[in-house]
């Protein structure tokens, strides 16, 4: 009978950790005001950056909204990520002045590099031709706030999300080939 006892007890507690998980947890303190979840994955809410341009001025994310917005992970060092530049070139050329299903005039590239180097990221900016406005850096390298809430240290670089005009994630992990064919899947005719 006692050993019954104390077993059920420790199913009891097992049962109420487990609800207490820390990834339950992290999804109760990410809701957004409206219901929706902030997070990376495909339906989330992208969370919010904010992070100084080469001149200085702070571009966060969340002034991007009424665009489709591709927010790209790279650095001038990073071999694919050059090597995936001129893709982001041809779609943004493409789809920059275009409207979409959703009502999202434009699209545009929202392009957080990892460099530690000033110096090297901006000449990768003018060497690979990134004409987009929205370059930016913070010199932390993995240690970047944004790096650190997209979980970039698990996937590593290149790494992309496409957004909606509200934020909302469309898709992730776009390269060459699948960019142009998620945006054409929701560009208007």
């Amino acid at each position: 009978m006692k050993n019954t006892l104390l077993f059920t007890c420790l199913i009891t507690v097992f049962i109420l950790l487990a609800s207490f998980s820390p990834k339950a947890i992290c999804q109760k303190e990410f809701i957004h005001s409206n219901d929706t979840v902030v997070g990376i994955e495909i339906g989330n809410l992208a969370p919010d950056i904010a992070i100084e341009n080469p001149d200085g001025q702070i571009i966060k994310l969340s002034s991007l909204r009424g665009k489709i917005v591709l927010i790209d992970f790279w650095a001038s060092w990073c071999a694919p990520c050059r090597k995936e530049n001129p893709a982001l070139l041809n779609a943004y050329n493409k789809y920059q002045n275009k409207t979409f299903l959703d009502g999202a005039e434009g699209f545009t590239v929202y392009s957080i590099s990892l460099d530690k180097n000033k110096k090297a990221w901006l000449e990768a900016i003018k060497k690979d031709d990134l004409i987009w406005e929205n370059h930016v850096c913070s010199f932390k390298n993995w240690n970047d706030s944004a790096s650190i809430k997209y979980g970039i240290g698990g996937t590593g670089i290149p790494m992309n999300w496409l957004i909606d005009k509200n934020g909302i994630i469309l898709e992730k992990n776009l390269r060459g080939k699948r960019l142009e064919a998620a945006l054409k899947k929701i560009v208007k005719d």
